[in-house]
């Protein structure tokens, strides 16, 4: 069993409201996650919520790509090892920016909930926090997309169709 997981989770950006539940469904998936991956110590999260511009700026100088994305993981720790929080005694997992005009955007385009895509962004993040990685492709991204899936399932967020896009959103 997961020991106790704190979410810190900031709202810097004034371009869309925040629905009611976005805090405590991210707070569900950082533990669902934890949880999946057998991460058996206290851990600490922070969360922030940005615009396409502040997150176009952080991708700009974190990853050298001057484009807004949908989120950002900025990992406090590699191969299984973090920073303690010498206060509480947690693991400092890491950083998560979500662009939430992205999101919205993103959940219109693929026909599912601001809910789901956000729960989505979260489970994708709280992965690259515990080291998992996508961008080479093959089957590091095919075991994250399946992790990413089974912990959204548990949470009753499976996805209700395909990724790829209908004809006339292209």
């Amino acid at each position: 069993m997961t020991e106790r997981v704190k979410v810190l989770i900031s709202n810097r950006q004034k371009d869309v409201k925040i629905p009611s539940g976005i805090r405590l469904l991210i707070r569900r998936c950082c533990h669902a996650v934890l949880v999946a991956e057998n991460f058996h110590e206290s851990a600490e999260i922070s969360v922030s919520f940005v615009n396409n511009e502040q997150i176009r700026q952080l991708n700009a100088e974190y990853r050298q790509k001057d484009a807004p994305t949908d989120v950002l993981s900025f990992p406090l720790g590699s191969g299984g090892k973090y920073d303690r929080n010498m206060e509480t005694g947690a693991l400092q997992l890491g950083d998560i920016v979500i662009s939430v005009e992205k999101a919205v955007e993103q959940a219109r385009m693929y026909g599912h909930s601001l809910q789901r895509e956000i729960g989505f962004l979260t489970v994708h993040s709280m992965l690259h926090l515990l080291g998992y990685d996508h961008e080479a492709g093959g089957l590091e991204m095919v075991r994250m997309r399946e992790k990413e899936e089974s912990v959204l399932a548990s949470l009753g967020l499976e996805r209700d169709g395909s990724y790829v896009l209908p004809e006339d959103v292209k």
